[in-house]
């Protein structure tokens, strides 16, 4: 599985393409500039076959619609999340962002799945960040959206977020092998093994 990575939007939310064997595979996190995802698309020779999303923060979403419209691909996100999703274009205008509303999901995520898209992707259900928050693990890599970042940890004092939910979703992620490669919604990757020996979260969890 190779990982490409873009950085979109006035919050510079990390959008990535997985692309596996004959290039298909997927969009995670498309949370702004479509065109430039598209771009990064054709680029990479990426077949989209479904987006699917960490969680359902605007910065995460934001161009969600124009490209279900421009690809005509189905939407996954877990169900838990489904209240921010359909708050996205009310809570972009209140950072001044005019975000399209995104399509209802066309199926849902939860903990355990094993997704094809020629990726081996196994869901991780990381709540705190928000109620229904995944990662997505396989082949030693795992995009962990904004539970986890280089040197620091996804905000807790945000509408559902849970902290004691997102401290518990800390300590799993060290179960995962210290070369794991981390691929957050936010800054550089970084790997499991780098952050149990740097981050004060993560060895707060020890």
């Amino acid at each position: 599985m190779e990982v490409y990575s873009l950085s979109v939007g006035p919050l510079q939310e990390n959008t990535y393409l997985l692309v596996g064997e004959g290039g298909w595979g997927v969009i995670v996190d498309p949370g702004d500039e479509a065109g430039r995802i598209l771009a990064e698309v054709e680029r990479v020779g990426l077949k989209p076959e479904a987006i699917l999303l960490t969680h359902a923060h605007f910065d995460h979403v934001g161009a969600v619609a124009p490209l279900v419209e421009a690809l005509g691909v189905p939407v996954y996100l877990h169900p838990a999340d489904l209240p921010l999703y359909r708050r996205t274009r009310e809570s972009g205008l209140r950072w001044g962002l005019d975000l399209p509303q995104p399509p209802e999901p066309s199926g849902w995520l939860e903990e355990g799945q094993q997704l094809d898209f020629g990726l081996g992707l196994k869901v991780l259900h990381l709540p705190g960040h928000a109620p229904g928050h995944v990662g997505f693990y396989a082949d030693g890599k795992l995009v962990s959206g904004d539970v986890l970042f280089r040197g620091s940890i996804g905000r807790y004092d945000l509408p559902l977020a849970d902290p004691q939910a997102l401290f518990g979703s800390l300590k799993r992620l060290l179960s995962l092998p210290p070369q794991t490669v981390v691929f957050p919604g936010h800054g550089p990757s970084t790997t499991l093994g780098a952050e149990a020996r740097s981050n004060p979260y993560l060895q707060a969890q020890d």
